[in-house]
């Protein structure tokens, strides 16, 4: 399996592509604001044929340039039904301060292909069977993409803005609910095995294994520490 990362525009939002092997078709994770300049390169590098466009969630530095991508390369975007009116207007997303100082004028549109995904759905694509877990909480349409195992390569999740490296996602913004993505980390990460490799939305790779152990929330939640709902930081958009 061939994954491929870099952090797009001032957000510094992780976009990912994900292949079976150089050469081949490949999925396109959460291409944010600038990162079309970046994503083809990537796509020289590896000499890859995108299929597909996935997006965890419909915040505007996670879906910034999924119209772009789509429409140059004539491919579907993937997303929940709860988040897909985001791709036309992201600012529903934000606080009223923040659509103003973000947009100003700009708009978005929808690719000409959406199609809208649903908890416990097996995705085909570029030869891989990609499962989708619908985890609320940062947004109402927050999704995790989870690979099995290829090779040395262990199981992947990404997490977009629900888990990342010792925190997880902020949930002051329209849509979010802190009850929520508690529930959503307990059922979609906490039974995953240790060795499952997560890549979130911002910031480093981590663990499952690591994360239980030292994220505040979920060594809560795994019932290995007492700790409250402000035990950290949380992070995202």
């Amino acid at each position: 399996m061939l994954i491929a990362g870099f952090p797009a525009g001032s957000f510094q939002t992780n976009c990912y592509v994900v292949a079976p092997a150089a050469g081949e078709e490949c999925v396109v994770v959460d291409p944010g604001q600038n990162a079309v300049a970046d994503l083809d390169d990537v796509l020289r590098e590896h000499r890859l044929r995108p299929v597909a466009v996935l997006v965890t969630h419909g915040h505007v530095d996670h879906m910034w340039s999924v119209a772009p991508v789509c429409g140059a390369r004539d491919v579907p975007a993937w997303i929940h039904p709860e988040d897909r009116d985001l791709l036309s207007d992201p600012g529903k997303g934000l606080p009223l301060a923040a659509r103003q100082q973000f947009f100003g004028g700009m708009t978005f549109t929808e690719p000409d292909d959406v199609r809208e995904l649903a908890d416990g759905q097996v995705l085909e694509l570029a030869g891989m069977e990609i499962t989708v877990d619908h985890a609320p909480g940062h947004t109402r349409g927050s999704v995790t993409f989870r690979l099995p195992a290829s090779g040395e390569i262990p199981d992947v999740m990404f997490s977009g803005d629900l888990l990342f490296a010792g925190s997880i996602g902020r949930t002051d913004l329209p849509g979010g609910d802190h009850p929520t993505i508690l529930r959503s980390l307990a059922a979609k990460c906490l039974p995953l095995p240790d060795e499952t490799v997560v890549l979130p939305g911002h910031g480093p790779q981590t663990t499952i294994g690591r994360e239980r152990a030292t994220n505040p929330y979920l060594a809560e939640l795994a019932g290995r520490a007492e700790s409250g709902p402000g035990a950290g930081p949380t992070r995202g958009l």
